[in-house]
């Protein structure tokens, strides 16, 4: 069963790694620098993670040729989606959040390295209701009603 509480707790280590980062690096470098430095302090916070995770989706049973990647999966449930863009937009909410739908991953992490404090969104995925929740617990979306 889903428990939001238990679930807030995987981001801790994550979001820390996430502000050393940026802490260091600082603003206006590219998406590729932030991912390989997260990739040097995820391993010395000893977080265990994935780095660009392909995977086929599935569509009535069947595995799907289209492959998509994730930038990070850590500790196996949390999907952890870098950017380094002007603003976060709808649509990269939209891919963070049918990652987790697909993978069936109950937390994700979407960051923004470009503004001068990084920019870091926790949502949640219920797989029993569908919904997606922010770290409130409201509703953010619903794939049942796609």
């Amino acid at each position: 069963m889903f428990n939001l509480e238990v679930e807030k707790r995987k981001f801790y280590d994550i979001v820390g790694v996430i502000h050393e980062v940026h802490k260091h690096l600082g603003p206006g470098l590219n998406e590729s620098c932030y991912q390989e430095a997260m990739e040097v302090q995820l391993n010395d916070a000893r977080v265990p993670f994935e780095r660009e995770m392909s995977f086929h989706p599935t569509f009535k049973g069947r595995t799907l040729q289209a492959i998509f990647r994730i930038d990070f999966l850590c500790n196996s449930d949390v999907i952890v989606e870098c950017k380094a863009v002007p603003e976060i937009n709808p649509n990269h909410r939209a891919q963070l959040f049918n990652y987790m739908r697909l993978l069936e991953k109950p937390c994700g992490i979407l960051v923004n390295f470009l503004p001068k404090y990084a920019d870091i969104e926790r949502y949640f995925y219920d797989k029993e209701t569908q919904n997606i929740l922010g770290i409130d617990g409201r509703i953010i979306k619903n794939f049942i009603d796609i």
